[in-house]
């Protein structure tokens, strides 16, 4: 069974928290801090975990916001030496968004320098909230740092919808203050970048679909496979819709004359086992096509109603008057991200966005 999320925060590195601060402030009370941090822990959450070590730096480290960044700022690995790395920065995160606000530039300089070491996404958020324009002068300069880390700060950090942080309301309605520094980011050399850039893409998709539609037209022309792949990326959700000029974007039309016929090899999959399926897709034009076929699994919810999810499949052209077999086998399993009950269920076929062959299958749970 996996390890609960909560134990990514723990006794044991509060201790080590304490001790490479300790190292920088000869004053820290850090049996204090290791009581306060740790007060309570076993009945805690991840999140709630993180908020409880932050209260505790704030109790203990000096009151002046300028002095306690700066213990912070060395107690990071330097030189070959540890420090505070991981998941104890999370609640320093958090330490800066709630007490620095009014060191606007001291808080950003903390959490850039952080970022190498953990991630300061979380952190920077509030400073954006707050002030969304000096923010954003600030972080537009990261996107030109050496460090990959920092660059991929600047994208992710600024992303409307990123999972697990505050949302940017102000981004989440208009989100072309942010555009500039996806654009600056597009070929970075690092593919971890480039992934962040795509997700921030496709955040702003879920609310503006004509904007990013515009935005990779726009930037598709002459893209290298890299750019590509990002832009490619970052127009999932929107092909996933079937939106029309995401499809055009990346050379799909609307199926004409296409035909699909589904079989199953599983009409009845037990928990843990493969639904198995396959289609003969035949071209009845006088002309190919160019196809993305993808299906979506309607999953059961615990109130008997269907939601579906989609998964990428196949990419084909298919000739006039053509047609081709495929076979795939999907895996039912468990995961963390969703929770299977048994019953119907049903699959659908989707070619370039629209449906073209269903059928229902029965889960049996052990």
């Amino acid at each position: 069974m996996a390890e609960p999320l909560k134990n990514l925060l723990h006794p044991g590195l509060v201790k080590d928290m304490a001790g490479h601060i300790s190292r920088h402030a000869p004053d820290f009370d850090a049996a204090r801090f290791t009581r306060l941090a740790t007060d309570g822990m076993a009945a805690l959450e991840l999140m709630q975990r993180a908020e409880r070590i932050k209260d505790a730096l704030a109790e203990t480290l000096p009151t002046d916001y300028d002095a306690a960044a700066d213990i912070l700022r060395k107690a990071l690995p330097q030189d070959g030496n540890p420090g505070l790395s991981g998941w104890a920065l999370l609640p320093v995160n958090q330490f800066a968004a709630q007490h620095g606000l009014q060191h606007f530039d001291l808080s950003l300089a903390l959490l850039k320098a952080l970022t190498p070491h953990f991630t300061a996404e979380f952190g920077i958020r509030r400073f954006i909230h707050a002030e969304q324009d000096r923010a954003l002068a600030e972080i537009s300069g990261w996107t030109t740092d050496p460090n990959h880390h920092v660059r991929r700060l600047a994208s992710e950090g600024t992303r409307p919808r990123l999972p697990w942080a505050m949302r940017l309301p102000a981004l989440v309605k208009d989100p072309q203050p942010i555009l500039p520094i996806l654009v600056a980011l597009l070929d970075d050399p690092e593919d971890y970048v480039r992934r962040s850039v795509a997700n921030s893409l496709n955040d702003i998709a879920k609310d503006h679909p004509a904007l990013v539609t515009d935005f990779v037209e726009r930037h598709i022309a002459g893209a290298s496979a890299e750019r590509r792949q990002l832009l490619r990326h970052a127009s999932r959700t929107l092909l996933k819709k079937g939106d029309a000029k995401a499809l055009a974007n990346f050379g799909f039309a609307a199926a004409k004359g296409i035909e699909a016929t589904l079989a199953l090899a599983t009409p009845v999959v037990d928990f843990g086992d493969k639904l198995g399926f396959s289609i003969v897709v035949t071209n009845a034009e006088a002309a190919p096509q160019r196809l993305m076929i993808d299906y979506a699994i309607h999953h059961v919810k615990a109130n008997g109603t269907l939601a579906p999810k989609v998964f990428k499949w196949k990419q084909l052209d298919l000739p006039a008057g053509g047609s081709q077999s495929i076979a795939k086998d999907h895996a039912i399993r468990a995961i963390t991200t969703r929770r299977y009950y048994p019953g119907a269920h049903r699959i659908e076929i989707l070619i370039n966005g629209a449906i073209c062959a269903s059928a229902d299958f029965d889960l049996r749970m052990a």
